[in-house]
């Protein structure tokens, strides 16, 4: 079982850094070209799995829409709204990796399951 939890971890690392980022780094666009950068480095460094890029850009589209509503009907407010006027311009970024990781994160955990 501690394998797996490393190999769970490994895959949280990127988005633990993305948001440890969000009080140090308070320039959205600056946020959003780190956010990008990390992005890519995990990508070379994390061993990409089938479908990743569809589960990235369905994360960021349904996340925005999500986002979106959340904001209209008052259930979130955000003081950083770069995106839209409604949102922090690197929100989006952070919840499609996010996506990402805990897909590979229910891979690993399927693992034993397949076998």
């Amino acid at each position: 079982m501690t394998p797996k939890i490393l190999k769970i971890f490994n895959e949280a690392v990127p988005v633990i850094i993305m948001i440890a980022l969000i009080p140090v780094i308070l320039n959205d666009y600056l946020l959003t070209a780190t956010y990008i950068a990390v992005i890519l480095i995990a990508s070379l460094i994390i061993k990409r799995k089938q479908y990743d890029g569809t589960v990235f850009i369905f994360g960021f589209i349904v996340m925005i829409a999500s986002e979106y509503l959340f904001i209209s009907t008052g259930v979130e407010a955000f003081n950083r709204t770069s995106l839209f006027g409604l949102m922090p311009l690197w929100l989006p970024f952070l919840w499609a990796y996010s996506f990402v990781a805990i897909k590979r994160s229910v891979i690993i955990l399927s693992e034993d399951a397949q076998s």
